[in-house]
């Protein structure tokens, strides 16, 4: 078996169709989608129907959440969130309505946004100092909340990592396929960067009963990407894009 795990693609359509044709070419026999997959100011729309043509196990993510629960305030304040709603339409709403908030793959591999039980929660990393710091093992093991799986695929975070835990289980973050920094309040002030605009995803091979795992930085089309997020005003997600650093 081979997993091709791909997160937080944030309507990023350039960055889903260059990490969608890697994993082709790796000879992938299953695709994971870890939610946060439509917001964004880039394109939306387009990045749904690049979706559905692919067998995807899809999730949801809090930012999926964010669209289809919109109140009129949320959508009035919000000249990103009124972009989505009018490229979307009403399909895609009604897909993300349905997405699971986790799965469980198969025996060995569980998936979830954040943690078991949050998906607004960063499962590996705490971010107190304003910069993600890998939580300890104890603190890892607790937010689990009980989830015993020998391979847990967890997003959220946009950074990529994975973490041997004491009690053998293995959790991979494969990064974020379409934004590869952003700063943010909650629950706190802090950056999460990659220090490169690439685009990024994981692949995941069973060999021998044991879990192979490869974090993989894709290049592709961060022009277009930008050119998108101008178009919409947003200047912070034109620095995220080209540079991978959030805003000092």
């Amino acid at each position: 078996m081979k997993l091709a795990v791909l997160s937080d693609i944030h309507s990023n359509v350039f960055a889903l169709q260059a990490v969608l044709s890697h994993a082709g070419r790796r000879g992938v026999n299953q695709l994971i989608n870890l939610g946060d997959i439509l917001y964004g100011p880039i394109a939306p729309r387009a990045t749904y129907d690049l979706l559905q043509k692919h067998n995807f196990v899809t999730i949801s993510g809090n930012q999926d959440r964010q669209i289809w629960q919109a109140d009129q305030q949320a959508i009035d304040s919000n000249p990103t969130m009124q972009f989505i709603l009018q490229d979307l339409g009403p399909e895609p709403l009604d897909w993300m309505r349905q997405l699971p908030f986790d799965y469980q793959l198969n025996e060995d591999v569980y998936l979830c946004h954040g943690t078991p039980a949050d998906d607004l929660i960063y499962l590996l990393e705490q971010v107190e100092s304003g910069r993600p710091v890998l939580r300890d093992d104890a603190a890892i093991i607790e937010l689990l909340a009980g989830q015993t799986a020998p391979v847990i695929l967890c997003g959220h975070t946009h950074i990529p990592r994975s973490v041997r835990l004491s009690t053998g289980q293995v959790i991979v973050n494969p990064g974020s396929v379409g934004l590869p920094a952003y700063t943010d309040d909650e629950p706190c002030s802090h950056s999460m960067e990659n220090y490169s605009p690439h685009a990024s995803y994981a692949l995941l091979e069973k060999r021998h009963d044991q879990w192979l795992v490869e974090h993989i930085k894709v290049p592709y089309d961060v022009e277009s990407a930008v050119a998108a997020a101008q178009l919409r005003g947003r200047q912070d997600w034109t620095h995220f894009l080209s540079t991978g650093r959030g805003l000092r």
